[in-house]
């Protein structure tokens, strides 16, 4: 990266695969937009730049550098590897991180600050210009399209039809709007619609509240 793609970067502003950071101040922290961009598409994060996109540059390249290392090797599962390099620009010095969509989908947060009993709770994803924990169906997902996960078969039956029929005139529909509309569990109904994702008849938005549902087509 040269300082004419960093001054253009700045000009698109944080988004779904570009974060700003002031500093590097914790390992733990870094995981946090590491996994959310590997388990999503991928991104850019420009350590050194304020949020109002001031270039405030970097204390200690090679301490944060370190830092940054051992939040890819230490703080994520499985471990992520970014491409790290140093821009100096204006004097000043500029982190750039670059991560890859992961083929090892989905990536959690190993942090022992913090007690989960649900390693779901620890996977992130990126959703617009922040980074929010990703939903059972969203983790789901991900796991399915795993070189290593079985076939999926469907079949369609009455209520993939009343699905089907509901979304020809309808949006949208989430999880809870399925439960209701055919009377089954929650559970039963993100069960079928992850097949559906699964099957490529629908598609799954991602939301920071509650993620929907669309026909492919």
């Amino acid at each position: 990266m040269n300082g004419k793609e960093l001054q253009a970067l700045l000009g698109e502003g944080e988004g779904s695969q570009l974060e700003f950071k002031r500093k590097v101040s914790s390992p733990a922290k870094i995981a946090r937009a590491l996994i959310a961009f590997s388990n999503t598409k991928g991104g850019t994060i420009l350590f050194g730049i304020d949020d109002d996109k001031t270039i405030v540059g970097v204390e200690s390249e090679k301490t944060e550098v370190e830092m940054i290392e051992t939040a890819g090797k230490v703080h994520c599962d499985p471990p992520i590897e970014p491409g790290i390099d140093i821009l100096s620009y204006r004097g000043k010095d500029v982190i750039v991180v670059t991560v890859e969509e992961s083929d090892q989908k989905p990536h959690s947060l190993v942090d022992e600050g913090e007690e989960s009993d649900d390693p779901e709770s620890k996977v992130l994803i990126r959703v617009k210009d922040k980074t929010v924990v990703a939903s059972k169906e969203v983790v789901k997902i991900m796991r399915s399209e795993s070189p290593d996960a079985p076939p999926m078969r469907i079949s369609i039956g009455d209520t993939e039809r009343h699905l089907l029929d509901y979304l020809d005139g309808n949006e949208r529909i989430t999880v809870k709007q399925l439960g209701k509309l055919e009377n089954i569990s929650d559970r039963r109904a993100s069960r079928l619609l992850i097949q559906l994702v699964r099957a490529g008849v629908l598609r799954i938005h991602t939301h920071e509240k509650e993620d929907f549902y669309t026909l492919a087509y």
